[in-house]
Parts: structure tokens; C-alpha cells; sequence
């Protein structure tokens, strides 16, 4: 089991020999992760990390192995437990609402944290806030009538989704602030740029799109509330083909009449 591991779960045996440590896990991931937040991942090192712990490199390494290490420790830290499930009888409760909860908390974590993104995916969720994540999507489609193995399919579909959202537009927010400009200005920018650039015989629908554009008040929730629409839309015509080629293998076939019976 690879060590980073073993850390997040608590499995890993800190040494106990000499005087008390000053130093916890948790102190340790919460410096690496202000500076992540304040300045993005890149800015986190051990090195940096002891200093603005006022400790030496070597001391973190008691409780922490290398880097790699320390940011799964960060992305378990900001990730944190997904939120409680509703209560049983409570409205909205079905297999889509439900994944739509879901859905939106991991993003409201990835805009929170937009660090993480930059944390390579490394293989299927392992540590504890992430199995839970993973569970609590699972859950979400226990009755929807799908396989098991097509509810991870599901469950990996719309956090992949939600998590190339968050890193496109945390991209595009962070390419804003660098520029020191309102969105608006930025939009507007951009399609007087392409209103330069583009011809209306060559590119028709792209420019009737920048017309329109430059009409429609700017909201910036909507690419993501469409596209995790249009993804719940697929999996509900999904499970609508299962249960439709499920009725038609349970249907009786009977004997065909000789004319002779009732």
C-alpha cells in the first residue's frame, strides 16, 4: 500500500522515540495548504512548508515522505466528507436529484480549492473523504435499476465532467485576475476580437453566435448547470433502454391460437 496512503487512513506508525514533537500531520498539511490557496500549488514544497512552520526541513519528513505524499494528505484535507444525504421521504430524493446534489458539492469543493485540479489523478479514489465521495454517488443510483458496474461507470462520467468544468473555468477566472479586468470586459474583448477576425460567409454560425452573445446577460453558472443537465439527461435515457429492453425479455411469449380455444 503506498505510504501516502497509509497516512491518510492513520495506518502509517509515527516514530515515539525523543523529546514530544512540535509537530502533527495536521499542522503540516494546513500550512501546504494556505499556501496552495494563496498562491497555487506550485508554491508548495517541504522546504517552503518548514519554513512557514519555522521548522526544518528533515523534522517534517517524521511525518510526512515526500511531496507526493503530502498533497494527497492536502486534497483529503480540502476535500472533506461529502454532505449528508437527505432523509429518507424526503422530496426530491430520487436517483437524479440525488446525483445532482452530489454533483454541485463536488464542484462548490473544486472552486473552493482550485489547487486540487492541478493534483494529478493517480488511480480510483483510495483515500477516506474520497471513498466516501465515491460511496455517497453510488448510493445515489442504488435504485435507479442500473448494474453495479454501470453505476461506476456514472458515478465516473459525472465527476469527470464536474471536474473538467471546475478546472476550465478556474483557468479562465485565474486568466481574468492576471489581467486586472471585470469578466464582462473580458467577454466583451473577445468578441469585438473575433468580430475582427471572423468573416460571416466563411463562419456563419460562429458569427450569429457572437451576435447573440453580445444580447444575453452573462450568468456564470449556466455552462455548468447545462452540461450537468444534458449528462443526467443521457443517464436517464440510459436506464429508460435498460428498463424498456428489461420488459420486453420478462414479457410472457404464450402459445399462438389454433382458432380452435377462447
Amino acid at each position: 500500500m503506498p505510504v501516502s496512503i497509509e497516512a491518510a487512513w492513520g495506518l502509517r506508525r509515527r516514530p515515539v522515540k525523543g523529546p514530544r514533537p512540535g509537530l502533527t500531520p495536521a499542522r503540516i498539511v494546513d500550512a501546504a495548504v494556505a499556501i496552495a490557496a494563496a498562491e497555487g500549488l506550485g508554491a508548495v514544497s517541504m522546504g517552503r512548508v518548514a519554513k512557514d512552520l519555522g521548522v526544518s526541513t528533515m523534522a517534517l519528513y517524521r511525518y510526512v515522505s515526500a511531496k507526493d505524499e503530502l498533497h494527497v494528505l492536502m486534497r483529503e484535507a480540502a476535500l472533506g466528507p461529502p454532505p449528508p444525504p437527505p432523509e429518507a421521504g424526503a422530496s426530491g430524493t430520487g436517483w437524479r436529484a440525488a446525483l445532482e446534489r452530489w454533483a454541485r458539492a463536488q464542484h462548490e469543493v473544486y472552486h473552493r480549492n482550485l489547487w486540487m485540479l492541478r493534483i494529478p489523478a493517480s488511480g480510483p479514489p483510495t483515500s477516506p473523504h474520497a471513498v466516501a465521495w465515491w460511496e455517497q454517488g453510488l448510493q445515489a443510483l442504488e435504485d435507479s435499476g442500473l448494474s453495479r458496474p454501470d453505476r461506476f461507470s456514472v458515478v465516473l462520467l459525472v465527476s469527470g465532467f464536474v471536474r473538467n468544468e471546475a478546472l476550465l473555468m478556474g483557468d479562465l477566472a485565474t486568466a481574468v485576475e492576471a489581467r486586472g479586468v471585470s469578466p464582462q470586459e473580458v467577454r466583451d474583448g473577445y468578441a469585438r476580437t473575433l468580430d475582427r477576425l471572423v468573416d460571416p460567409v466563411r463562419h456563419p454560425a460562429l458569427s450569429q453566435l457572437l451576435v447573440s452573445e453580445t444580447r444575453t446577460p452573462h450568468d456564470p453558472g449556466h455552462e455548468f448547470t447545462f452540461g450537468l443537465e444534458r449528462v443526467l439527461d443521457g443517464v436517464e435515457a440510459l436506464i429508460g433502454r435498460q428498463n424498456r429492453s428489461a420488459a420486453r425479455t420478462d414479457r410472457p411469449t404464450g402459445r399462438p391460437s389454433d382458432g380452435l380455444t377462447g
